[in-house]
């Protein structure tokens, strides 16, 4: 008869592993007939040999219990629709060693198998429950400490345990930067919220080792060691042979990992506490005094398949279940704890049946507390804004002694300058926003001497120095990984992508990484940041496809995420403002994204006539969230006749079409620049319509998933979508090389054609 409280039906018999592995546990205890040894006092070795004392042992025990009660649980609570998540970590429970002989302060990162460590990371601060808080997310209950109901992760707020969605090793390159900024804050002097000599934790499978994201952190790793720069990172190998059912090939991890140069390899056996407990001790001490890149390969099995859904026996032969299952390390914890006289056999089922009475009672409580059920409850912390409080600290302007230094004199100061172009004023504000926040880096490839490849980061590093801007390696990955890192220990990264391009390689990183924390882990994590992207279209004499990228799609489709787009440069400092201080304010991720083609413009209409230069916005302006600017025309009034909205490239272009339009058609022309792409305003953008005889788009991006079409159903949700309209919009195809690229993207003669579309409607 089965243990389980609600048995599986009959019909499941021969299916359900689960059933199996916990009457395996109780009948091998029950049938265990070995000798045991004098019962050790808690500071002696478990075993002969063994580095592990009995306090500690029977702890480490205590632990793998919970999480193995709390899969069994799942699996059948899962089936009355109180439990909605069955990844187990059944097989794993030796990862609990890692938690014990690490500290609570050092910022972990778990994959999915993580219960054991959990379990065992919770006796590190006192008054904390392991069982109840796990319950409450295996239930998606509101009160779920860890995401507030959002997701099943393994997360803690005052354990530094950061949820993880992410399955497939996307974590890595952040938990190598976090690693990497505990060194680099300590260098720069900032105060770090965890001691200065903490490791990053970050556990993985062995399948997962393979992915390419896995390997840039990796790489990363070994490039950084290589030039002895610090990164005390435990990178944590949990091999259990097999992938969810494709196995990984006997021996591969060892041998792909064993010798890496600047890459240093342990092995611990995470099946057997007694034996594994000295190894896993030795990786975990040489992170923390060489500040080196560590490789724990831990030893595990998986057992009761890779979730309840997995029914491995019509995978899988009987005979290898059965070989797996036998190798259970509960099964060797339990003959460790009767073998060294610790425990009798009464004693360790009695633990096993309370442990189990534990899980489900809190099972049970949880499913009793309240779910979301409200819409605005789900994406509370999913974009938190403070308009006032983000409004003051844009235009705090109480640096101003500091600004003198940066800058030399008064004389110097950006806005005693004449005006100047976009690329300047951009760089005019990166020096004001590090003079403003020292905790503030600028990092990516070729920003520090060269100043960028478009010299828009030009002197910054002469002046605050190689710890607050410098070089990365070539990978966007690697970047965005760092500034997680960064962001992690109270830094303010400003990474850079050198082309909006290279952003497609490392999207991830911010879709599925730092935009969902704040929504993950229920506001509790943060991860402020802003990112510069060069690109968008236009360049002359230089681009393709890699240069001239138009797809802000992939940057709309990221909840979350702000999007900033400037076509000038006093909008540029202003926006930057607002977006940093979002990052300190709300600890929000944006993206600025600056048009290349505008870099260097000069000109609007004629060759000198100067109109596309601005002065820089002295400290005290900024610019709100989602507000636009409104062109009207030269006499003042309202250009109701036709409104252009538009962004970037698209702004001078439709000001130069709009003159053209009323030389032509007589008619009155306002343009809007958007300046917000994501989210937009669509408020701003419906009460611009409102007035409006015609309305053209223009939209640089292409036509399917672009800008342009945000656009459009804002009007139309805003109830003026029977206005005539036109939209001038990119193709759907890449951007081919030379002239040819501008047949591809809207020029201002299809603007003027499309206001000639609209007389004739």
């Amino acid at each position: 008869m089965s243990t389980l409280p609600n048995p599986i039906p009959a019909r499941m018999k021969g299916l359900n592993r689960a059933e199996i592995c916990d009457v395996n546990f109780t009948e091998f205890v029950r049938g265990w007939n070995g000798r045991a040894d004098a019962k050790p006092s808690p500071d002696e070795a478990i075993l002969n040999g063994s580095a592990l004392d009995a306090r500690g042992f029977r702890e480490l025990f205590e632990s793998q219990l919970v999480s193995r009660h709390l899969d069994l649980m799942a699996r059948v609570l899962r089936v009355q629709n109180k439990v909605f998540y069955t990844i187990g970590s059944s097989g794993h429970e030796g990862n609990a060693m890692v938690a014990r002989l690490t500290r609570h302060t050092d910022p972990a990162f778990l994959h999915y198998r993580s219960g054991g460590f959990m379990a065992e990371r919770f006796r590190k601060l006192p008054g904390m429950d392991p069982v109840m808080d796990s319950a409450l997310s295996f239930a998606a209950s509101k009160d779920d400490p860890a995401s507030g109901g959002r997701h099943k992760v393994w997360g803690s707020k005052p354990l530094w345990v950061l949820p993880q969605t992410s399955t497939i090793a996307s974590h890595l390159p952040k938990a190598l930067g976090t690693a990497i900024a505990i060194e680099a804050g300590r260098r720069m002097g900032h105060a770090l919220p965890i001691p200065d000599d903490s490791i990053a934790i970050c556990s993985f499978g062995d399948a997962s080792s393979n992915h390419a994201t896995a390997q840039t952190a990796f790489n990363a790793a070994a490039w950084t060691a290589y030039q002895k720069l610090p990164a005390p990172v435990l990178f944590v190998c949990e091999d259990n042979g097999i992938g969810i059912s494709v196995k990984t090939p006997s021996g591969w991890v060892a041998r792909n990992f064993s010798q890496r140069p600047d890459l240093d390899y342990f092995h611990a056996d995470g099946l057997d506490l007694a034996n594994g407990y000295g190894d896993v001790q030795r990786a975990v001490e040489h992170c923390r005094r060489t500040r080196r890149p560590t490789f724990l390969h831990l030893r595990t099995t998986r057992i009761m398949g890779h979730a309840g859904t997995d029914f491995e026996i019509e995978w899988r032969s009987i005979e290898e279940l059965c070989a797996v299952e036998a190798g259970d390390p509960l099964l060797r914890s339990a003959a460790i704890a009767l073998e060294s006289g610790l425990m009798s056999k009464d004693e360790v089922l009695a633990l096993y049946e309370a442990t189990r009475k534990q899980c489900f009672a809190a099972a049970e409580e949880a499913d009793r507390r309240l779910k979301l059920d409200r819409l605005e409850d789900v994406i509370a912390p999913l974009a938190p804004y403070s308009p006032e409080a983000v409004r003051a600290e844009a235009q705090r302007s109480d640096y101003a002694q500091r600004r003198l230094e940066v800058f030399g004199s008064e004389a110097k100061l950006p806005e005693n300058q004449p005006p100047r172009h976009l690329a300047i004023q951009i760089n005019q504000a990166l020096h004001d926003t590090f003079a403003k926040y020292p905790e503030t880096l600028l990092f990516g490839e070729d920003v520090a001497q060269k100043g960028g490849v478009y010299t828009v980061t030009k002197g910054l590093q002469k002046a605050f120095g190689p710890r607050r801007v410098f070089n990365t390696l070539l990978d966007e990955t690697m970047i965005l990984g760092m500034a997680q890192g960064f962001a992690n220990v109270g830094l303010l990264p400003i990474p850079e992508i050198q082309y909006l391009a290279y952003f497609h390689n490392a999207c991830d990183q911010i879709r599925g990484e730092a935009a969902s924390l704040q929504f993950f882990s229920n506001d509790q994590y943060r991860n402020p940041m802003v990112v510069r992207i060069a690109g968008l279209g236009y360049q002359r004499g230089f681009g393709g496809h890699f240069h001239n990228d138009n797809s802000i799609t992939a940057l709309r489709d990221i909840p979350g995420l702000v999007v900033g787009c400037p076509s000038r440069g006093d909008d540029a400092a202003t926006m930057m403002r607002t977006l940093t201080a979002l990052s300190k304010v709300d600890g929000r991720v944006s993206v600025f994204l600056e048009p290349i083609a505008l870099y260097m413009t000069k000109d609007l209409h004629e060759p000198g006539d100067g109109k596309w230069l601005t002065t820089y916005p002295a400290p005290g302006e900024a610019m709100t969230l989602g507000e636009g600017r409104v062109y009207v025309p030269d006499d003042g009034s309202s250009g109701d006749d036709l409104v252009i909205f538009s962004y970037g490239n698209g702004v001078p272009m439709s000001l130069r079409a709009a003159r053209e339009i009323e030389k032509v058609r007589g008619w009155k022309v306002r343009v809007v620049d958007l300046r917000w792409l994501v989210p937009l305003n669509d408020a701003f953008i419906v009460e611009q319509a409102r007035s409006a005889k015609r309305i053209i788009v223009v939209d640089e991006g292409r036509r399917s998933a672009g800008v342009g079409e945000g656009v459009l159903t804002a009007i139309a949700e805003g109830g003026f979508g029977g206005r005539p309209f036109q939209r001038v919009v990119g193709v759907d195809t890449y951007t081919p090389l030379a002239g040819a690229a501008f047949l591809v993207i809207p020029g201002e003669d299809d603007i003027v054609a499309a206001a000639a579309v609209l007389a004739r409607g």
